[in-house]
């Protein structure tokens, strides 16, 4: 464990902090008073987290919604790729989740790739990726993606600087190639402050049940905090186009993000019964275009 990390959460324990879990979701860090620690409010837009009955109600409409574009796309032969990017413990699973809860598994996945094998070092980069793809009526859900070489990659330096600059001058054709193929690409980055990124790490070593979620490489990520500001903020600059641009969530507020998320991305297609009271354009407070928050 990183020296940072460690000393905060033996200063925890020391003063009796510990986790309350919300029915398995969102754990709180809570103080011997019984307080919760509330870093998630640095830096967000809103005062209060999305209540959860209000949480319930939307994440259910939203999911009945993605059952009507799924049969959509199945009927239509469409298909879509999602892609969910972001810091260490910034939600992007837990978004996932909600995506997949109810949807048809036949004509859905969920790609989480492991490092590259001996084979796959010797391929062309993006060729462990394409053979995930969808076929006509799928969906295909990235848990991380090909930016692994813009993030983690550029700042551990797990790949060689050659090798940084022909991926983001590759990029982009290839997803114009993707794109012009017939399958959208939606490209999220899930968005989440320092503060609240360590109380994140801090439950998952408190809490036994989520001491599994901690890696040496998130707790490596806290140390190289100004590092990955730099990749994210030069990959904006350099891999958001018009064609495929990034959309940002602010995920603090989980629940805010999930719902965010879902419904960004049913709003970009006029599906088969598309419900306009559930579905409509995100929270701009909570959603912003890749290039645009740059520096924020």
């Amino acid at each position: 464990m990183q020296n940072e990390l460690r000393r905060y959460i033996d200063r925890l324990r020391a003063e009796g902090f510990s986790v309350r879990d919300d029915h398995g979701e969102d754990p709180d860090l809570i103080d011997i008073e019984g307080k919760a620690v509330n870093t998630w409010r640095k830096n967000y837009p809103y005062d209060k987290r999305m209540d959860r009955a209000t949480y319930e109600v939307e994440k259910y409409l939203l999911q009945i919604e993605l059952l009507k574009f799924q049969a959509w796309s199945k009927d239509n032969g469409s298909k879509h790729v999602i892609v969910f990017e972001g810091r260490d413990a910034a939600g992007k699973g837990g978004t996932i989740k909600r995506f997949q809860e109810y949807i048809n598994v036949r004509n859905a996945r969920v790609v989480a790739l492991n490092k590259p094998s001996d084979r796959e070092q010797g391929q062309w980069y993006f060729q462990r990726y394409i053979r995930h793809f969808p076929t006509a009526g799928e969906l295909v859900m990235f848990d991380r993606s090909w930016y692994n070489r813009a993030g983690v990659e550029r700042v551990m330096g797990f790949c060689t600087d050659e090798e940084y600059e022909q991926f983001v001058t590759q990029v982009p054709m290839f997803e114009q190639l993707v794109v012009e193929s017939g399958i959208s690409l939606t490209k999220f980055w899930f968005s989440v402050t320092r503060d609240e990124q360590r109380t994140r790490f801090a439950i998952r070593q408190l809490d036994p049940v989520r001491r599994w979620k901690l890696s040496e490489m998130d707790l490596e990520s806290l140390e190289r905090w100004e590092e990955y500001t730099a990749a994210k903020e030069e990959m904006f600059l350099r891999t958001d186009t018009d064609l495929t641009p990034w959309t940002t969530i602010k995920s603090n507020d989980k629940k805010r993000a999930r719902i965010n998320a879902m419904r960004f991305f049913l709003n970009q297609f006029e599906y088969d019964d598309k419900d306009t009271q559930v579905v409509f354009p995100a929270d701009p407070n909570i959603v912003q275009r890749g290039k645009d928050a740059v520096g924020d």
